[in-house]
This record gives structure tokens, C-alpha cells and sequence, in this order.
């Protein structure tokens, strides 16, 4: 069957072919009864416009471009999903590349999405080095990373202190009477937000003259089944711990299961800290303490920003900040 034209629309609508044009691209100047009558148009003649023709006189699709380091548990997809979310009706569309918690792949990454003159670029974290700093500067589109406020942003920034996280369960497990701490976390020299969560942690127990009298820290990728490894070794040669604080709840729920097969009792002897506050944690069958994160809640705030920063419409505040609320911690 042939496609139906962008002529056949503007006919159908008794429009010219460049109002129709701009009607599909949603710009300013067309009227909204006008506009309605081409997306009818179009609708009863099933067309699909070509959206990269379409925004060639803006020199900008309506592409979001979106760059996260993983899809391995469920943060980034809900992340991805308020982004979506947060678009829905706005002509404009995300799409997403993965940079494994790379800086090289990353920046590459950003370099090939960049070339498809997207509206703007969502990017997790504010650690990119100089160089992809700078592309993401000179692109002079609307940047919004996302995930972290500790940094200095290009441009907008929504997200949470990942070293204030760390310092408020640190300061919460102590007020729940834990002295003797061990850490389990994962690929740290990549993934930079654990590892300031992780220095956070540690500056609260310095504060109190406490330090970790264990640390396991793998360069493997984080999930359940290396937390319950390294928890397992953990326990077996560090006699006397009373806290294990992990890098996410990936891991933490995998301590959860060690503790379970070697009889260790969560709470009483061990409690256990991760970082996320996934649902898992709600459905494991002992409590873990854990920090919400916010995720869906940051993904759809990006995206209320980038359309605010592409409608020409002016923009909001350049930072905004969640505090993350921790859950799970023993009553006394």
C-alpha cells in the first residue's frame, strides 16, 4: 500500500503543504484550529511524517536524547520511564544509549547522539571529564544530568546529594546503636555515585572515631548474586560486625540471603544498608534499612525541564534538589 504524502495531508486539510509542514512540527505560528485540522488530516490518511525532514529548516529534530550507564536493575529503566513519561504530548521523543559506566564509551556515545541534532540531551551524572563537558557545552542545546548534585553542572542539574545519602544513613545507623561496620560495594572506580556515597559514610564514622573494620569492594558489575558472595566471605573473617553498608540494594538483598544461609539474624546481629530503595527491598522477607532515590520522580522533572527550556517559554531553576528519606531501620 503507499504512504500517504505530506501534499495529500495539507490537501486534505485545505492548508499549503508549508503549513501543514509546520502544523506537524508544532511550531508557535500555526493556530491550534489549524493545527487540528492537519493532525486530523493526518490521522484519517495514516500518515507518519518524517521527522527528521520536518525539522531541518530548525536544524533540530524532536529527538530527547538520554544517556544512562546501565540496564541491569530496574533504577535506569524507571529513570527512563518518567522521562517518557514526562514528554508524553509533547511532540518530542527520547531516545537512549547505555554507556556501561564508561567515560570513553560515554563521551562517544553523546558524540553520535549529538549528531542527530536532538532538542536537548538528558545524562546521568555530573563526573564527565573536561573534553565530553565541553561537547556537551558547545552543543548549545537545553543539557540536563541528572542522578547527583555534587558537582558543578553544564547546564540544569536534578538529582540528590550522593555524598549527603551516604552521611545521612551512616548518621542514622549510628543513632540505631551500630558501631562495628563493613562495606560491600561494586566497580566504585566506575561508578563515581556509590563511591562518593561510600566517602560520605566514611566522613560521618570519622566524625564519631569510627572507621570500617571490613571492606569488600569487587570491580564486577553490582547484583544479587556478588552481594551474597562477598557478604559470605564478609561474615565468615570478620568476627563482631553489627552493620554492612552496600553500595545498592542489588547487593544488600544479596547480603540478606548469605546472612539467612549462614543463620546470622538480620537485624539483631547484622543489619543491613543499601541504597535505592527498590521495591525489592519491600518484598525481601526481613527489612533491610535503605534510602529512596527518587528515580521516576527525577526522570519526569528532566523532562518537564526540557520543555520548558525548548518552548520558549523560559526556564525554572537550575537545580532541583530530593532529599532522599530512609526506611526500613529497626524500632526500638
Amino acid at each position: 500500500m503507499r504512504k500517504a504524502t505530506l501534499e495529500e495531508v495539507a490537501s486534505a486539510a485545505g492548508v499549503s503543504k508549508m503549513t501543514a509542514s509546520r502544523a506537524l512540527r508544532g511550531t508557535t505560528d500555526v493556530s491550534p484550529e489549524t493545527r487540528a485540522k492537519v493532525l486530523q488530516a493526518a490521522k484519517q490518511l495514516s500518515y507518519v511524517a518524517n521527522r527528521l525532514a520536518l525539522s531541518m529548516s530548525a536544524q533540530r529534530t524532536k529527538l530527547v536524547a538520554v544517556v544512562v550507564p546501565s540496564m541491569s536493575n530496574i533504577v535506569f529503566p524507571e529513570v527512563m520511564a518518567g522521562i517518557s513519561a514526562g514528554l508524553e504530548g509533547s511532540g518530542m521523543q527520547a531516545v537512549f544509549g547505555i554507556s556501561d559506566y564508561d567515560v570513553d564509551k560515554e563521551r562517544e556515545v553523546i558524540r553520535d547522539m549529538l549528531s542527530w541534532q536532538p532538542s536537548a540531551i538528558i545524562v546521568t551524572g555530573l563526573d564527565q571529564p573536561e573534553d565530553t563537558r565541553r561537547m556537551l557545552k558547545d552543543a548549545d542545546i537545553p543539557v540536563i544530568q541528572i542522578m547527583d548534585l555534587d558537582g558543578e553542572p553544564v547546564d540544569h542539574c536534578v538529582g540528590l546529594s550522593q555524598g549527603g545519602a551516604g552521611e545521612d544513613m551512616a548518621r542514622a545507623l549510628i543513632a540505631a546503636g551500630r558501631r562495628r561496620f563493613g562495606y560491600i560495594g561494586s566497580a566504585l572506580n566506575r561508578d563515581t555515585r556509590a563511591e562518593k556515597r561510600r566517602r560520605g559514610f566514611e566522613r560521618v564514622l570519622d566524625q564519631h572515631g569510627l572507621r570500617f573494620a571490613a571492606k569488600h569492594i569487587d570491580p564486577g558489575s553490582s547484583s544479587i548474586v556478588l552481594g551474597k558472595r562477598l557478604t559470605m566471605e564478609m561474615v565468615k573473617a570478620s568476627a563482631g560486625l553489627d552493620c554492612i553498608y552496600y553500595s545498592n540494594d542489588d547487593m544488600a538483598a544479596g547480603g540478606l540471603f548469605a546472612c539467612m544461609e549462614l543463620g546470622v539474624s538480620v537485624p539483631d546481629e547484622i543489619l543491613i544498608a543499601g541504597f535505592n530503595g527498590l521495591e525489592l527491598a519491600h518484598a525481601l522477607p526481613v527489612k533491610i534499612a535503605t534510602s529512596e532515590s527518587s528515580r521516576r520522580e527525577i526522570g519526569e522533572i528532566a523532562a518537564r525541564l526540557v520543555r520548558e527550556a525548548t518552548s520558549g517559554e523560559g526556564r525554572s531553576s537550575k537545580t532541583v534538589a530530593f532529599k532522599p528519606q530512609i526506611f526500613g531501620l529497626p524500632t526500638t
